[in-house]
């Protein structure tokens, strides 16, 4: 989960013919094909498509893999993490992993196709005539019409529709099951946000002050003070109270004027009013489920994710479930890989290979 400040913060078709079978009946010199030529293969190819939420238009890329003519496909939404993040997970220019587009290709190697879009203020989509942050509940409605448009398309197999969420988007995957229909069958939830916002934040917050204290930076008093600060700041916050941030260092006293501030605290609140595990409760029985968990992740570490995956258990949910990723990052990357390095990591691959390994098999051949 990255912190959210205001509006800047951040194959070649192959055509295959059956060979026909050549047989001679005992008594006869003729011939006849037993087999019939297989359906062509239909090129991997991207679509540019946009789609409406209360009034706005979002865009997206739907990339459709390469498959046989009239094979209906699995279909993957994939949803970003926090801040202006767009359909390829990027904040461009200055942070670019790529981390969505990846995704598309990994799952498209399995023969699932996917929709990614720009959601609100980024991209094609911008802020929709919005001078603030739209709130969590407006963010699931773009969601949701992203999930009917994919179910719409021709290509798509409405009995085998995915979402797959990315940090943030984890929790908005949950979101997206509660309000849809038909009920997604499978949700990946990648690195998800698995407590309430603030209490994640300041999680993160103690941790990087910690740091600072052991690199030097800090000493374990002024970490201490400032740890505090945050808590009643964000104690502030949440009863509506005014919130006060002086004393604290200057670069938490940017960061929590800016969540606070107008142009935030609508999306904030709503956010932090939402308790993963609660929403995951009531996920539908059987549905196939992966969380992953990367061991070098400061931003959602994997000691967070256990109540978030007890409530998938208590909800009967199928699947990979918990998928640890040792010595990765929030990015999937090794950790010490530059930020922007267009790579997801093999582990990470594989946990989405084997998330879609049902519907792999389903779709191809």
């Amino acid at each position: 989960m990255r912190l959210r400040t205001p509006w800047r913060s951040r194959m070649i078709a192959v055509l295959i013919v059956a060979v026909a079978v050549v047989t001679a009946g005992p008594m006869s010199g003729t011939t006849r094909a037993s087999a019939a030529p297989r359906a062509a293969l239909v090129s991997a190819v991207d679509r540019e498509v946009r789609f409406t939420a209360d009034g706005t238009t979002a865009y997206g890329t739907l990339h459709i893999p390469a498959h046989r003519v009239g094979r209906r496909l699995a279909a993957a939404l994939l949803l970003p993490g926090s801040g202006p993040t767009d359909r390829n997970g990027d904040e461009p220019p200055g942070f670019t992993p790529h981390t969505l587009a990846l995704m598309a290709g990994v799952l498209s190697d399995d023969g699932v196709m996917t929709l990614r879009f720009d959601k609100y203020g980024t991209g094609r989509t911008g802020l929709g005539g919005r001078s603030s942050a739209p709130d969590m509940a407006a963010y699931t409605r773009q969601a949701v019409a992203a999930y009917n448009t994919l179910r719409a398309q021709p290509e798509a197999d409405a009995h085998a529709l995915l979402v797959v969420g990315h940090s943030e988007g984890g929790l908005q995957a949950l979101l997206v099951d509660r309000a849809v229909q038909p009920k997604p069958a499978g949700l990946a939830l990648i690195a998800p946000q698995d407590m309430r916002l603030l209490d994640l934040i300041r999680l993160q917050l103690a941790t990087e002050l910690n740091k600072a204290v052991a690199a030097g930076q800090l000493t374990a008093q002024q970490a201490w003070l400032n740890n505090r600060g945050v808590a009643r700041a964000i104690a502030d916050f949440r009863a509506r109270r005014p919130v006060d941030t002086s004393g604290l260092l200057p670069s938490l006293d940017s960061l929590l004027k800016g969540m606070f501030g107008p142009v935030n605290a609508d999306f904030v609140r709503s956010d932090d009013a939402i308790y993963p595990p609660s929403v995951a409760r009531g996920i539908a029985h059987g549905t196939r489920t992966l969380i992953t968990c990367g061991t070098e992740d400061t931003n959602v570490p994997c000691r967070t994710m256990p109540s978030l995956v007890s409530a998938l258990t208590a909800a009967r949910t199928t699947g990979p479930g918990l998928q640890v990723l040792a010595g990765l990052d929030h990015l999937l990357h090794p950790v010490g890989t530059p930020v922007n390095d267009p790579a997801i990591a093999p582990a990470a691959q594989q946990s989405l290979h084997d998330f879609v390994r049902p519907w792999r098999q389903a779709t191809q051949g």
